[in-house]
């Protein structure tokens, strides 16, 4: 069912294996809470735009089961749901996306929430400059890629056949064996319905969750190209504003397993 070239099955396995790398580091952010932090401004965009009750608000459901997948306390996550709803006073928080190049041409979306937004684009884009970077016009880079539910599932113990009957009959797109995982992408008003069809049948998904995926990646065999365009993300991705970052890189095995060798 995946309908995917060889290749871009390569360039997904590449991707997801430096998501891997990405997830370790959220856990290590988790012990500093800086990805409570993060978490905490969802939480209260999610609530202020569908309500506070996870019953009736399916992406709020969602992302306080990737809030309690990270540890994160309870009281903070009913704290941030009350100050989304306006039961509790806080900052009105806005979305914003910046677009951007990297080294080797690769394309960069970072998507912040902030409460001063003049400041958090100041500040962004001084770390684009520090690395070689700048704005570029918006939809310049986001129109290479679709907003789309992820899902990954590990695939040690699971039957390939029935999580997929599980998945297709739940809502989701597309599903393929990624290394050590299956990947499982949906539109994303879907994804809660999926990621919860899974929870019900006893699988549990390493992640679940809303992220722009490039329609086409461009391959990096360069080392020291990905190890620059890493620092440029680990730099955007320190800034207390900075949600998410996106790229279309794909890195070839032997330059992440020389990376992670670091």
């Amino acid at each position: 069912m995946n309908g995917r070239t060889t290749e871009g099955v390569f360039a997904m396995s590449g991707h997801s294996k430096w998501k891997t790398i990405q997830h370790k580091k959220g856990a290590a952010d988790a012990k500093r809470g800086k990805i409570f932090s993060k978490f905490a401004k969802e939480l209260m965009v999610v609530a202020r735009q569908g309500g506070g009750n996870p019953e009736t608000n399916a992406a709020l459901r969602n992302l306080i089961q990737r809030c309690k997948a990270a540890s994160m306390p309870n009281e903070n996550i009913e704290r941030a749901i009350k100050k989304g709803t306006g039961e509790m006073e806080g900052a009105v928080m806005e979305e914003i996306s910046y677009e951007g190049y990297a080294g080797g041409g690769i394309g960069v979306i970072v998507k912040v929430l902030t409460d001063n937004k003049n400041r958090a684009a100041a500040e962004i884009r001084h770390i684009f400059t520090k690395h070689g970077s700048n704005f570029a016009a918006q939809g310049a880079v986001s129109r290479g890629f679709k907003r789309r539910g992820q899902i990954f599932v590990d695939a040690a113990g699971v039957d390939e056949d029935r999580l997929m009957d599980i998945a297709l009959t739940a809502g989701a797109e597309d599903m393929q064996r990624d290394g050590d995982q299956f990947e499982i992408l949906t539109d994303p008003v879907a994804l809660p319905t999926v990621a919860e069809a899974l929870e019900k049948a006893g699988i549990k998904p390493v992640n679940a969750e809303v992220r722009m995926i490039p329609d086409t990646y461009v391959s990096v065999t360069d080392k020291s190209v990905a190890k620059s365009v890493m620092s440029f993300v680990q730099a955007l991705e320190d800034h207390d504003d900075v949600q998410d970052v996106y790229t279309n890189m794909d890195v070839s095995d032997d330059v992440l397993a020389g990376l992670e060798g670091e």
